[in-house]
């Protein structure tokens, strides 16, 4: 069976736009983008590659997208646009060259199937390959949940198996990684089916019992059917802030909620909306353009 050819296509941007462009090119091409971070030049490269045909239609809307995307006020950067066939496995080999472990001190190892680290005794492992869409944790709010993710379960009791929650879950590596630490029960949902599908196949690839399906935060109900001792919410402001009730009713009293996806420019009002339900925040964090933070009721 003869496969079909893979397209590849990248806009040069800044960190700063760098979500706003992914969802541009996810919605376009019907699929999640990744980024790269190229630090010598500055940059973010954007990507999504995409199997079969290009419409002809989409390069003209990637180009409007863009322009709406400056008129936002985002910076856009050299918003620089490329489309091009690629070989596969020749896009297979450029992501072993840019995606490498992740180690959070002495409780988890993140890395893809191809490197050969082992784990320390006791380390949980996460194995997680990039494919056509994924979610690596090598982005700046997505280590920042990571993180908490292991403080929590470490200042949790042994014996205690804390409840989790991932609200907007991506490749799922944040719900995968919660129940390699013993949390449970861990459930996780997105707005997009597809998403969900690969979330479902990573947490099968990884033998750990999760829940994963599809919701919208912004239809589900206001009195939730359960609680969460930790809630990670890695969404874009406007949202965190617009849905502030709905997922704040979801933590645990003594629970804790993590809020990430947010420019450090847009966290203070993030901040400020949360505190208005009576929540104090307990630590954050600054990283390139980003900042993110945890909370808890006061």
């Amino acid at each position: 069976m003869k496969m079909k050819p893979l397209w590849k296509v990248s806009v040069t941007t800044t960190l700063e736009a760098e979500d706003a462009v992914a969802e541009l090119l996810g919605t376009i091409f019907h699929g999640l983008a990744s980024a790269y971070f190229d630090v010598e030049k500055r940059t973010s490269i954007v990507s999504i590659f995409c199997p079969g045909k290009i419409r002809r239609e989409a390069r003209p809307e990637v180009v409007a997208g863009l322009k709406r995307i400056r008129k936002c006020g985002l910076d856009l950067g050299p918003g620089r646009l490329s489309i091009g066939r690629v070989r596969r496995q020749d896009w297979a080999e450029s992501w072993k060259r840019h995606f490498k472990p992740i180690v959070i001190g002495n409780a988890l190892l993140i890395k893809p199937s191809w490197n050969k680290r082992l784990p320390r005794r006791g380390q949980a492992l996460v194995v997680l390959d990039p494919g056509l869409s994924f979610g690596t944790g090598q982005h700046p709010t997505t280590s920042f949940c990571l993180r908490q993710i292991v403080k929590s379960r470490v200042a949790a009791a042994r014996r205690i198996h804390p409840s989790f929650l991932d609200i907007g879950t991506g490749s799922g590596i944040l719900a995968i990684a919660a129940a390699k630490l013993g949390y449970r029960p861990v459930e996780a949902f997105d707005f997009d089916g597809d998403v969900v599908r690969i979330a479902k196949a990573n947490a099968f690839a990884n033998r750990v019992r999760i829940r994963v399906y599809r919701g919208d935060v912004t239809r589900r109900p206001a009195r939730p059917a359960a609680r969460y001792d930790l809630v990670c919410a890695n969404l874009i402001s406007n949202l965190l802030i617009a849905e502030r009730k709905k997922i704040a009713s979801r933590v645990t009293p003594g629970g804790v909620l993590v809020l990430a996806g947010i420019l450090k420019s847009e966290f203070s009002t993030v901040r400020r909306a949360y505190e208005t339900l009576g929540l104090r925040m307990v630590s954050t964090r600054t990283e390139k353009e980003w900042q993110s933070g945890s909370f808890s009721f006061a």
